[in-house]
């Protein structure tokens, strides 16, 4: 038996970037048989972004295969273009068209990287798959449980796009970038002779490399934004918007209103083409619905759990109540009130350095976004009820105590019977 039979396989996610081509040194070092692989993702033609470096470009694929070939592992490039639009580029467009945020680093990591990539791996009989995330992944000794947890480098920590793992990915996921800080692992790829050793980091989605989402949309996706009100809380017309497209909660610049003081984006409403414009104080929300929530664990506590949250990925965390709900759902009281919670966003749940767990953000019980206003496109536990012209898509059970369910029930206890449909 020769000495690579011997040796553990892994599977090393190369972006061409410095994290991950630092993990595949570390692992080789640690004595691992490394395979590098590339996510061919898009093609930056095709979108319009062809004068962009971008994760998984071209330009990516050849820093990674140079890299590989400096380590003397095997490289390959797999393409998964037609599943990443399907799954991460249509599912973005559609949030936007619906009034919402979406994140598609979440859907992409929990979609290709840790669906795709273990199932390769699994056939190719490689025990474990490495990326270059600034995160840890422990096993509980006492109980064997697996645990994920924040990168040391608390200013790189992505524990927060990884909320979704389960205990069987954690099981052959192997994190070792986040055990140092960043500066350390520059130098790590200086000590090792890499090429890519001053690479800036990438900071954009990687299919709309120049921040354009309005242009992405039009182009790409053939959506045309629709002009509408901006209006108060109490629908009086304070101007003209230019699609709902354009803004996201929070924002002040570029809304073109004149008024006697600064005015921000509260929120948005699909349903009559309206954004909601008020005081920055407006903008704090107290408590959300999340759905799809997963528990890491691997179970639905029965009972609530406090811990702290965070509603966006650089925000600070804060103290939070979990209330864990039928159909995969929760509501999450903000014990310290949050600014631009945003239906679409991620909220991640944490118990002091250990993720617990998240869900997606769709909307706060007490009105100020609500289900129509998104019309998300869900993919588990999903109630139609169609209305008028315009479809609720709740994700759960939500208890009566919930003044924002009992709106929803009021306003479709007259069509419930007569239009719904059950999945």
């Amino acid at each position: 038996m020769t000495e690579t039979q011997n040796q553990p396989k892994a599977l090393i996610a190369m972006s061409g970037g410095v994290d991950s081509s630092v993990a595949a040194w570390l692992m080789q070092q640690a004595g691992y048989d490394c395979t590098g692989i590339t996510m061919r993702l898009t093609r930056n033609e095709t979108l319009g972004q062809s004068g962009f470096h971008t994760c998984c470009s071209e330009k990516d694929i050849e820093d990674a295969a140079e890299v590989a070939f400096a380590m003397d592992i095997p490289y390959e490039v797999l393409d998964f273009t037609a599943d990443f639009r399907e799954k991460i580029i249509e599912k973005f467009i559609r949030v936007y068209e619906m009034g919402g945020t979406p994140n598609p680093c979440i859907d992409c990591n929990r979609y290709m990287k840790f669906d795709h990539l273990l199932r390769w791996a699994e056939s190719h009989g490689m025990e474990y798959v490495v990326t270059g995330h600034y995160a840890r992944v422990e096993q509980d000794e006492a109980t064997g449980r697996w645990l994920l947890k924040k990168g040391l480098d608390e200013g790189k920590d992505q524990s927060y796009v990884l909320y979704q793992l389960t205990q069987e990915q954690l099981s052959h996921l192997l994190l070792p970038v986040g055990s140092f800080e960043k500066p350390k692992i520059r130098e790590q790829v200086e000590e090792a002779g890499l090429a890519n050793a001053h690479q800036a980091d990438s900071q954009d989605i990687c299919f709309i490399p120049d921040g354009d989402y309005v242009r992405f949309l039009h182009d790409y996706g053939g959506v045309t934004p629709q002009p509408g009100d901006f209006v108060d809380e109490t629908g009086r017309v304070l101007g003209r918007h230019r699609g709902l497209e354009c803004y996201t909660a929070g924002q002040r610049k570029g809304l073109g209103v004149s008024a006697d003081r600064p005015l921000y984006v509260i929120s948005k409403n699909a349903e009559n083409n309206t954004v909601l414009l008020g005081d920055n104080e407006e903008l704090f929300s107290a408590a959300l619905l999340a759905s799809r929530v997963n528990w890491i664990a691997g179970e639905t506590p029965a009972e609530k759990v406090y811990c702290t949250a965070k509603t966006r990925y650089s925000q600070k965390e804060c103290d939070a109540v979990v209330t864990p709900l039928e159909g995969g759902c929760a509501h999450v009281e903000l014990l310290t009130p949050q600014r631009a919670v945003t239906a679409g966003q991620a909220v991640v749940f944490y118990d002091g350095e250990e993720v617990l767990g998240g869900g997606t953000i769709e909307a706060e019980p007490f009105g100020i976004l609500s289900f129509a206003d998104m019309r998300l496109a869900a993919e588990d536990h999903v109630v139609h009820v169609a209305m008028t012209d315009v479809v609720f898509f709740l994700h759960c059970t939500i208890p009566f105590s919930f003044s924002l369910t009992r709106l929803l029930y009021a306003r479709a206890n007259e069509k419930l019977y007569e239009k719904g449909q059950w999945e």
